[in-house]
């Protein structure tokens, strides 16, 4: 009997004993782990799958389809992913789409079960292990739309919409500095200015201010000079974009059978009528192609007897006009005694140059000047979307004008656009609703830009569970 008592007071080895013993549960652990976390992210992807599948069904022009349509898109869209999946077992029958409708509204919900095949089927005991989920989202019926077109065609849209366009345009004016000193040595304009009478125009150069006229040939406005060279303006970038608008509204509401009208303004000091509120968007596409720049007097005067210090882009006016302008929201549904949704596309550069409390910039001689963003005295981006008015924003990015004596300082007494040109992305997008805000930088795509904004604008599906 001793033997006994000598081995259990032995202790030679016992590292490796205890290893071995402890072995058993240390593998069943690893495999549980990674068949547990391997699962897991099975789940994740098959509801990300169900989540597709319930958009799937609930898209704009799937809402127009009938229910029979909508489930084969919701089982395309899960199979057509879960088939693929890794150690999983899954076929169709393990799939439902529900879909109900109440109105105008669809409400489809997606549930799966599918089988995760273990890769530790003897440890865990298991071969497999059971997965489900559900997804659900709600879409309207294409809801009826009217869109106001609020579009920027005051002197700052008269820009070259090109780097190369503004240098083609400063290279050809070298006789237009700003008013001494500011400009300095900085000659040349980068606008296409429009007016009908420059040869009341006294510009600099570099030394002086004693030359008579705009310097161009046969004394012609910048606005003819840039068509002579052939220069494209911001502006005529966004009268192409707003035909174009029209075309990708009037393909999209025939896809869908919702229906659009459009109406079309453009401001400056002023609000101008180019489309009254029209159902047929060929008659819209026709008025946009009118879209033009401000024609003024002469640099400084607005007309012969109205000499308002260039004073040509008022966002106080614009804004309250069409905040008059447009009715109270409906829902945009055919039931009896509803009306349209309403949203409003806002295009601008951001720079206003209005003579209003409080002044960012003044002249250091006296008098009220200055050029500063959407500063009015009322908020009028928050009052619009207060009455369910959704604002849709394409910034027409203030093209940076390093060399321009009037960007960088004004008169020389004080700071000009280049101090807040940073901002002006910033607090558009503040105006914008959620989702209704993009911007383009000199030379971009406006008519793909408005198109992706009026996209946006029409989607109405999201998943609510």
């Amino acid at each position: 009997m001793g033997w006994i008592f000598r081995f259990f007071r032995a202790r030679e080895a016992n590292v490796a004993i205890i290893t071995a013993l402890a072995a058993i549960p240390m593998c069943f652990l690893v495999g549980m782990s990674v068949d547990y976390g391997t699962a897991a992210d099975r789940q994740v992807q098959l509801n990300a799958y169900a989540d597709a599948a319930a958009l799937a069904a609930v898209t704009p022009t799937m809402m127009a389809e009938s229910v029979s349509q909508a489930t084969t898109a919701a089982q395309n869209t899960f199979n057509g992913q879960a088939s693929t999946l890794s150690g999983v077992t899954y076929n169709n029958a393990n799939l439902t789409v529900n879909i109900s409708t109440s109105g105008s509204v669809r409400t489809v919900t997606v549930g799966y079960t599918a089988t995760y095949n273990t890769f530790f089927p003897t440890l865990l005991g298991r071969g497999s292990m059971p997965l489900s989920g559900t997804s659900t989202a709600t879409g309207g019926l294409p809801p009826n739309i009217n869109f106001y077109l609020l579009l920027d065609d005051s002197p700052s849209m008269a820009i070259a919409a090109t780097p190369s366009g503004v240098a083609t345009m400063v290279s050809n004016t070298q006789t237009q500095c700003d008013s001494a000193p500011n400009g300095g040595a900085s000659c040349g304009c980068a606008f296409g200015c429009h007016e009908s009478h420059p040869s009341s125009e006294n510009h600099c150069n570099a030394t002086s201010c004693s030359l008579s006229g705009t310097g161009n040939p046969g004394g012609e406005d910048n606005y003819a000079l840039a068509r002579a060279l052939g220069v494209t303006l911001q502006i005529d970038l966004l009268s192409q974009a707003a035909q174009n608008l029209m075309t990708t509204a009037q393909t999209t509401e025939s896809g869908i059978n919702a229906t659009y009208q459009m109406a079309i303004y453009t401001f400056d000091t002023a609000v101008n009528m180019i489309q009254t509120l029209t159902s047929n968007l060929s008659t819209a596409k026709t008025a946009a192609s009118n879209i033009g720049l401000l024609e003024v007097y002469s640099n400084n005067n607005l007309t012969s007897s109205n000499s308002n210090n260039d004073e040509d882009t008022n966002y106080e006016t614009a804004m309250s006009t069409i905040n008059s302008t447009m009715p109270n929201p409906g829902s945009g549904t055919n039931t009896h005694g509803d009306t349209p949704q309403e949203v409003l596309f806002f295009v601008t550069d951001g720079v206003e140059d209005e003579c209003e409390s409080p002044t960012l910039n003044s002249y250091s001689g006296g008098g009220c000047r200055q050029q500063y963003l959407m500063n009015s005295d009322t908020d009028w981006c928050t009052t619009i979307k207060n009455r369910g008015i959704r604002i849709a924003v394409l910034y027409t990015e203030y093209l940076p004008l390093p060399n321009n004596g009037w960007y960088k300082n004004f008169d020389g007494g004080g700071a000009g656009i280049a101090s807040f040109q940073p901002n002006i992305g910033t607090q558009l997008q503040n105006c914008a609703s959620p989702g209704l805000y993009t911007e383009v930088d000199s030379g971009g795509d406006i008519t793909g830009a408005l198109a992706a904004l009026f996209n946006m604008a029409v989607q109405s599906s999201y998943l609510s569970k």
